[in-house]
């Protein structure tokens, strides 16, 4: 299915400017389409997390973005280039157009102010005319809407459960109804029966609210399982993309076929075991 693109990279390189420089992207180029899910696998190291940050314009030296092109489509009726941006109109997109859920992002959370103050925050900060009770009503929507409910605006993070903590996390990106939401390993430090719960909501979510998703992880048979579409990264270089099923299916890398062999088949012949010193590996 062709979809309209919301996001297109073209060329992105990102050098960490240290002794010697770090060239962590390598002219990377992908589309991300309208309600379309974009995987992004990798091992450890391999840029994944940077190349969310350039996208953003959230890198911090010694990082610093050194070619390419980063194009948010039909802002205001035109295509905008990220990467020269002024800072002011940059901030004012983030969280409107373009939000992120970090890695990490469960322990993100402030533990010195409720639940409702962080949410409230964003609102403070780029609708400022909206008035207090207005924002305490919406911030109890979002919170209704991914599964936490109202009556924990009150709450600090340490009395949330850990994907509870996500899921406001995951409220707060989703606050401004951006177009673009970029998660970086979200559901990572979760167990697989919480890890679960968030990906059915995070599903539902983009099918009430119609936003683009990129989803960052090392774990590609979860990539296979809720993406539309995934690109491989290997060494700060995309090197395939293809439609999920087709890259289950035909991948054409070899680094590709070697990620997809890495995780052990729960069908099939058992495979033969290896001995090392004695003991069955």
């Amino acid at each position: 299915m062709n979809r309209d693109p919301v996001l297109s990279v073209s060329g992105l390189s990102v050098t960490y400017d240290v002794d010697p420089p770090v060239e962590a992207v390598r002219d990377v180029s992908l589309t991300v389409g309208q309600g379309e899910v974009l995987g992004l696998a990798g091992e450890s190291g391999c840029g994944k997390s940077t190349l969310a940050y350039a996208v953003q314009r959230l890198l911090r030296p010694p990082a610093e973005i050194t070619g390419g092109e980063v194009v948010l489509h039909d802002v205001g009726g035109s295509d905008v280039d990220l990467t020269v941006l002024p800072a002011a109109e940059m901030d004012r997109l983030r969280w409107d157009q373009i939000a992120m859920v970090f890695q990490g992002a469960m322990n993100s959370l402030n533990p010195v102010l409720s639940v409702g103050d962080q949410l409230a925050d964003v609102f403070t900060r780029h609708r400022p005319a909206m008035r207090r009770a207005e924002r305490t009503e919406t911030c109890g929507a979002l919170l209704e809407m991914v599964g936490v409910g109202a009556n924990r605006l009150r709450s600090y993070p340490h009395e949330l459960s850990g994907g509870m903590r996500q899921r406001v996390m995951i409220a707060m990106a989703l606050a401004l109804r951006p177009r673009l939401l970029i998660m970086d390993e979200p559901t990572t430090a979760l167990d697989v029966l919480v890890q679960r719960e968030i990906l059915q909501e995070i599903s539902r979510l983009r099918e009430e609210l119609g936003f683009s998703v990129v989803f960052i992880t090392h774990d590609l048979p979860l990539l296979l399982e809720i993406s539309d579409r995934i690109a491989v990264m290997r060494a700060g270089r995309v090197v395939e993309t293809a439609p999920a099923a087709d890259l289950y299916r035909h991948p054409q890398h070899e680094y590709t076929k070697r990620l997809l062999g890495s995780f052990p088949s729960l069908t099939g012949e058992r495979g033969d075991f290896v001995r090392k010193g004695g003991v069955t590996v």
